[in-house]
């Protein structure tokens, strides 16, 4: 089966779970819930499978490869709960929830290689996660730590946590190398080496990447947040630019600068944005 394809899995029931008064009959007689798994490793997918067949309150709807089909998986599917691995090629654990959005996406349980210091950020936002390798006792665990939220009192605080989950991944983790664009009720998953320069537009901004123009709802600072500050430059109050693409600077008007880029497109370079970096190319 090619890579990248959504998995619809037959959920296998085995009373494994009794043993450890996993299985609760009460429990498993009032739902059945669903679960989508995301994670690009197969054994890791395998074990949360072999996990769940332990079970009689959880059913797999389906298995995702990569962060781009479990979008399309959620959005099919509208699961109960979701295993979710945090590091994935393109699309991460966390992009996969900006696209959904935190206030649709369901219960997640991130499943997650990070260092203990690092799951700090899961810890004190309440949200449920599984460090690489758990055995099956912290599994179990996590599982009913999340069935015990699954009410509606509990749902808006899950909401609550991971957004600031979100934020604070954006904000110390890491800077983005995709931004996902939403336009027409299609999402386009936009990758940063392919952005020329970003203008900013009211409450949009613009993303220049060759011939194409992504429109995207975001404030100029907080785009400037996500971009690595070693590969794009703020050049004026409403205008960054990728340093690869820049082909020459240009003296302007006064105290003005111009940036002319490989593909002929000249920026202004405003006073107050010649100090720091800029300075030390005009230099």
């Amino acid at each position: 089966m090619p890579a990248g394809d959504v998995v619809d899995c037959q959920w296998i029931d085995t009373q494994r779970g009794d043993d450890l008064g996993f299985h609760d009959p009460k429990r498993a007689a009032a739902m059945t819930l669903q679960a989508i798994i995301v994670d690009d490793e197969e054994l890791a997918r395998q074990r949360i499978k072999d996990l769940l067949a332990e079970r009689s309150d959880i059913r797999v709807q389906a298995e995702c490869r990569n962060g781009r089909t479990a979008i399309d998986a959620i959005r099919r599917h509208h699961p109960d709960l979701v295993f979710l691995d945090v590091q994935m090629p393109d699309v991460d654990g966390f992009g996969v929830i900006e696209s959904i959005g935190s206030e649709k996406m369901p219960p997640v349980i991130f499943v997650t290689a990070f260092d203990k210091y690092a799951l700090h950020a899961f810890e004190t936002n309440a949200v449920d996660y599984l460090l690489k390798p758990f055995d099956r006792e912290r599994f179990q665990t996590a599982v009913n730590r999340m069935l015990e939220r699954h009410d509606r009192l509990h749902l808006e605080d899950l909401d609550r946590g991971v957004h600031q989950l979100l934020e604070m991944a954006g904000a110390q983790e890491r800077y983005a190398d995709r931004l996902v664009v939403r336009s027409s009720g299609s999402i386009f998953f936009v990758k940063v080496d392919t952005i020329d320069w970003v203008e900013a537009s009211r409450n949009y901004v613009k993303i220049h990447c060759g011939s194409e123009v992504h429109t995207m709802r975001e404030t100029m600072a907080r785009m400037d947040a996500r971009l690595d500050p070693e590969r794009f430059l703020r050049i004026h109050r409403s205008t960054l630019v990728n340093i690869d693409r820049i082909k020459k600077i240009e003296p302007g008007i006064g105290t003005e600068s111009i940036v002319v880029l490989e593909n002929g497109e000249r920026l202004m370079v405003s006073r107050a944005y010649r100090r720091g970096k800029v300075k030390e190319l005009l230099s």
